[in-house]
């Protein structure tokens, strides 16, 4: 598809033989492998396994500067009013009970504090501290899902490492078996970038990814050390408005046009699809739209990762980028 690449996340639906072969055929440009969603151990035997499949560019994509939920045994209903007691270890979560990674100063947060867990799902609040054990007692403000590694934002200075444990093996990994291209999860700043080349050298391809308050304030400078921007507009979501994504998408793709940077842009190019074979005229619109304004790059994440039609998914893309091309 010339210069437009077609990015598929890989998960359940597409770590399998006959799929990697086929969207080889399909020409996907690079396939992602999303820490968030590999436990240590595997990432090497993931690695591998694409190397034996002949799969060639590769993607390592961090966890990054990101709290999240730990593994549950299943999905729990968390109902408006109720109590949980929340606490920074690695240790199943369960419906009394929620585990949050990495490290961080969880008892530093205040009485008041409201903890958003997942996509506009879980919402809970800080109503009390028990400094002796390290842990908070919160209230569910918005009954939701509770559910394993989810994305937590919390509306406070929080500081984290741009790299956790799991990223820096990876990236140790993914060096050793000479991955080329490198997505960082959650850049806040250019320095973010400088530590990530301190592991896998200045000869590779670093995707950052724009999902965050600071990573909008010092856009230039994240933009100028890097090989490549990727927009997650889902996690972006979290600190701007909805409505404002357009906006924001349109500002960050102009900016690496500006310094010549290629952007790529991810989350609901095809969610109908994860469940349904065809997509809604809304999603080929947004495509469309995103396309003309000059992306890259379309990353499929939730649609090729867990999705029942990740072929299909890629088959889309490609009709779109070519009326595009056409018109």
């Amino acid at each position: 598809m010339n210069n437009i690449k077609i990015i598929c996340t890989l998960g359940p639906s597409s770590f399998k033989p006959k799929v990697l072969s086929i969207l080889k055929k399909e020409k996907v440009d690079i396939f992602r492998i999303n820490l968030s969603h590999t436990n240590k151990d595997d990432i090497k035997k993931k690695i591998i396994f694409l190397k034996k499949n002949k799969i060639k560019n590769i993607c390592l994509d961090t966890e990054g500067a990101q709290i999240r939920t730990t593994k549950t045994k299943k999905k729990y209903i968390l109902k408006k009013n109720s109590e949980v007691k929340v606490f920074n270890q690695t240790r199943l979560s369960t419906n009394k009970k929620i585990f949050l990674y990495p490290e961080f100063d969880l008892i530093k947060l205040r009485k008041g504090t409201v903890i958003n867990i997942g996509f506009n799902n879980l919402s809970i609040k800080v109503i009390k501290k028990n400094l002796q054990k390290r842990f908070l007692i919160c209230k569910v403000e918005k009954e939701g899902i509770l559910e394993s590694k989810k994305g937590v934002h919390i509306n406070s200075n929080i500081k984290l490492p741009p790299l956790t444990n799991k990223d820096v093996y990876g990236l140790k990994v993914a060096k050793k078996f000479g991955l080329k291209y490198f997505a960082i999860s959650f850049v806040n700043n250019h320095s973010d970038i400088k530590i990530v080349k301190k592991i896998i050298g200045n000869n590779s391809i670093i995707i950052s990814k724009i999902e965050t308050m600071n990573a909008l304030k010092n856009l230039t400078k994240i933009t100028k050390s890097s090989n490549a921007l990727l927009i997650d507009r889902g996690d972006l979501s979290r600190y701007v408005p909805i409505e404002e994504i357009p906006v924001k998408q349109n500002i960050i793709i102009n900016k690496a046009k500006k310094l010549r940077k290629p952007v790529y842009v991810a989350t609901n190019l095809l969610e109908t699809m994860i469940k349904e074979s065809l997509p809604t005229r809304a999603e080929s619109q947004d495509i469309y739209s995103t396309l003309k304004q000059g992306t890259k790059g379309l990353v499929l994440a939730a649609e090729t990762a867990i999705g029942k039609n990740p072929i299909q998914c890629v088959n889309f893309l490609k009709k779109c980028i070519k009326v595009f091309k056409k018109n």
